[in-house]
């Protein structure tokens, strides 16, 4: 049975004629729609509306930044709380996931895709194609789908069931799974072409930790964030545990490391409290979980007994561009048990050193025009491969709009 409360969340929504709440979602969700759907109890009739432009509800209403969007767009929160459209978006998605409410596809094929990838980018472009009547396999090179969701979000923001009745969604769609399969090495594009595929979709994300490049990097004692958060539980960090970074990512390590044991955890940040990237509410439950700030500190070298800070001094260079460095002579031991580096992500390089044609930027990411077309024919990519790391419902907005452009590209080329 739906609880009452929820019930009552929705009477605050008052129907705006102008939806400012839908024109702040990215995806441009008909929320006034769905809303009014689950205050007549039709929440079948709720998810139909929201699957128009949407396969991961039960997701995005977890973990898209809605302050900032929908429910941050709401005319009530003006004077009075928003309208909770995230966990409303949720409950629906995660009714969708439990009765199995299925989304209608074409018992026909018209030609095969290549998903390569089976984060938010691929799931979302493989659900579209497969709605439009195109069969579809996706590759994953992990044992189970969900990418970033899976390995760089933590259990206690999105939990693993969620993940693993999306994959059964997936397959009920008539969508082709083919887990642990890494495309470029045992298998390559070209590989998937002489197969009859005829377009192949990249979307593998972003993998490999940026790093400080300073000395003590290599040492035992020194991780990355989106290797821990990959498997949390094998690592022994200790009682006392220091965070670089100052994004959401690293309130997630943080989180996650006094939940595995830690007792005191520091998240160090080169600039001042207001040059923090992540969200506001993460950094507030970060602060609530016990997680200590230290601003204006630089990491100079990393040693056994922990890490060597420096006072970062901020200039301007000639170009405009903030330039931080350490003051020296300020070099003092900050005494800890582990260091995690969350600082960035970028992408492998695995498909494109395999693949001839495919160009990329000077920052490895994959190169595109604004419909997710590659260098290389038949050949398409969104997400963060393309973007660099990004939210998870920016990824999607895109990769509905590839899943247009490579069903055009298949009825074009008479493939």
């Amino acid at each position: 049975m739906i609880s009452k409360s929820i019930i009552e969340k929705t009477k605050n929504c008052e129907s705006c004629v102008t939806k400012p709440c839908q024109i702040g979602c990215p995806l441009n969700n008909d929320i006034t729609g769905f809303i009014k759907c689950i205050k007549e109890e039709r929440y079948k009739d709720a998810y139909e509306i929201l699957s128009k432009t949407t396969v991961l509800p039960a997701l995005c209403g977890r973990i898209c930044p809605h302050m900032s969007q929908c429910q941050g767009s709401c005319v009530k929160g003006v004077s009075y709380e928003p309208v909770e459209i995230g966990k409303l978006e949720a409950l629906i998605g995660d009714l969708a996931l439990q009765y199995g409410w299925k989304i209608k596809t074409p018992t026909k094929l018209r030609k095969k895709v290549a998903v390569i990838g089976g984060g938010p980018a691929g799931l979302t472009c493989a659900a579209f194609l497969r709605r439009n009547g195109i069969g579809v396999t996706i590759y994953e090179k992990y044992d189970y789908l969900g990418g970033i969701m899976v390995h760089g979000i933590p259990e206690f923001r999105l939990p693993k069931s969620v993940i693993d009745r999306l994959t059964n969604k997936m397959y009920e769609m008539g969508i082709k799974i083919k887990p642990n399969t890494t495309i470029g090495a045992n298998i390559t594009v070209d590989d998937l072409f002489r197969d009859d595929f005829k377009a192949v979709f990249i979307g593998t994300g972003v993998w490999r930790p940026a790093r400080l490049n300073i000395k003590g990097e290599s040492l035992g004692h020194v991780h990355f964030a989106i290797e821990y958060l990959r498997n949390p539980s094998v690592y022994n960090l200790g009682k006392t545990v220091v965070v670089i970074g100052a994004g959401n990512v690293a309130m997630d390590v943080a989180r996650t490391a006094f939940r595995n044991g830690a007792e005191h955890v520091y998240i160090l940040c080169y600039k001042g409290e207001d040059t923090i990237t992540a969200r506001e509410h993460e950094v507030e439950y970060a602060k609530i979980d016990g997680a200590k700030f230290e601003f204006y500190k630089t990491a100079v070298e990393f040693v056994d007994e922990g890490v060597i800070l420096a006072d970062s001094e901020i200039t301007v260079d000639e170009n405009n561009r903030t330039v931080v460095r350490p003051i020296e002579g300020t070099e003092k031991l900050f005494a800890c048990d582990s260091v995690i580096i969350a600082i960035s992500q970028g992408p492998r390089a695995v498909i494109v050193n395999s693949t001839k044609g495919i160009d990329v930027t000077n920052k490895g990411l994959v190169e595109t025009d604004e419909v997710g077309k590659t260098t290389r024919k038949g050949v398409f990519a969104s997400g963060d491969v393309v973007t660099g790391a990004k939210t998870v419902v920016e990824a999607v907005r895109i990769s509905k709009l590839v899943a247009d452009a490579i069903d055009d590209y298949i009825q074009s080329e008479n493939n």
